[in-house]
């Protein structure tokens, strides 16, 4: 029985990515309706304010389900009424008296809690059902509700000896396609891309995800603490491109606010973050995301703006692509620069770390776990 609760729980991972990125800041969820071992009904989680999976599944039914019948979903069913009524009350009432869940609920709050809800009920609950699988699929959404702050990720491109660039700096392109679609669908899932001035300047990059589904546009900002990338007469193609109005420049009130009014005049956003320097402070950025409800950012710029937030301690979440290529030049660009490492014991590492290949080249991924003690060489200044 084991085997075939886990055929099915594939099914509802299949359908809660399906909507991959649609449902912020609620989570992705999966579930199909499983009579005499067909699935008969499915379901996965309307975008924010709409149905959950478990009722969606219901609702395809159509009609009650039969006696025997078993409910597979992704997550723990939810048991607060909110703004589409709990899940556990629907999948009581409609006589279901089997479920088979992914994962429990994250939030301290309601973790656990649905399930005793079904089971006082008379439900048969089994838990833990590819659990791994349905963990991972909420990364933003399981740090937002624990944590109430954004998922901060960054990701970095990287030959095997660890640089991002040659001495001239050409890094165009260091991974496979198969790896930059990859990042296309990553960019999907997290409501914020953030990069650098440097980044901006040097490759004017579109910043938004391009999937099979169409083209989609996250928050977008860019790190600009003297908004340099304002000072030229032709623009970032970010700052007047159709999504225009989705890009946030974040700067300092070091920037000047004649550049403040211009990109306004733009229909840009800027937030003006106060700094004694012209480094954005990234613990008040994460703030100022939570203020808005933007649950994950993704920052894509170079080594400069990830080591600080690495440095800061700010870096929750690290994307690692690595391709089968050598420099073995000491003037090449590295991955990042800023500690001084020197134990083991006081190095960064990666916790729940999974490795995937896309074509030639391999995703390294997972929380960052820092030492005790993170010691910043003060000989390097890294700038936003």
């Amino acid at each position: 029985m084991s085997t075939n609760h886990e055929v099915f729980m594939r099914r509802a991972l299949e359908l809660a990515r399906s909507v991959w990125g649609t449902t912020h800041p609620n989570p992705m969820v999966g579930a199909v309706i499983v009579e005499d071992g067909h699935i008969v009904a499915e379901g996965a989680t309307a975008p924010d304010g709409g149905p959950h999976a478990e009722r969606l599944a219901l609702l395809a039914r159509g009609k009650p389900p039969r006696p025997g019948a078993i409910l597979y979903t992704t997550l723990e069913p939810c048991c607060t009424a909110g703004r589409t009524g709990a899940c556990t009350e629907a999948i009581i009432t409609a006589g279901i008296k089997q479920v088979v869940v992914g994962a429990t609920d994250p939030n301290p709050a309601h973790a656990g809690h649905g399930y005793e809800v079904l089971r006082a009920a008379w439900v048969d609950v089994t838990t833990g059902v590819l659990e791994q699988e349905c963990t991972d699929l909420n990364l933003v959404f399981n740090h937002w509700i624990v944590h109430q702050a954004p998922l901060i990720a960054a990701k970095s491109a990287v030959t095997l000896d660890g640089r991002i660039a040659c001495r001239s700096g050409d890094s165009q392109w260091i991974t496979g396609e198969a790896a930059r679609a990859d990042v296309h669908r990553w960019r999907k899932l997290f409501p914020g891309i953030a990069v650098g001035a440097g980044t901006v300047l040097k490759d004017n990059p579109r910043l938004t995800a391009r999937v099979p589904e169409g083209e989609w546009c996250p928050w977008r900002f860019v790190f600009d603490g003297l908004l340099r990338t304002v000072v030229d007469r032709h623009l970032p193609n970010i700052y007047t491109d159709e999504f225009h109005e989705r890009t946030i420049v974040v700067t300092t009130p070091h920037g000047g606010m004649g550049y403040v009014r211009k990109l306004h005049a733009l229909g840009v956003r800027v937030w003006v973050i106060p700094s004694a320097t012209q480094r954005v402070p990234l613990a008040e950025f994460k703030k100022k995301c939570a203020d808005e409800r933007i649950s994950g950012v993704i920052f894509e710029g170079g080594m400069q703006l990830v080591s600080q937030i690495l440095q800061d301690r700010q870096l929750d979440y690290y994307f690692i692509y690595r391709a089968p290529v050598l420099l073995a030049d000491d003037r090449a660009k590295p991955m990042l620069n800023g500690l001084r490492t020197d134990k083991l014991a006081n190095a960064v590492r990666l916790r729940d770390v999974r490795n995937e290949v896309h074509g030639e080249d391999v995703l390294t991924r997972g929380y960052v776990a820092y030492p005790e003690k993170l010691y910043v060489d003060e000989t390097t200044f890294s700038l936003g």
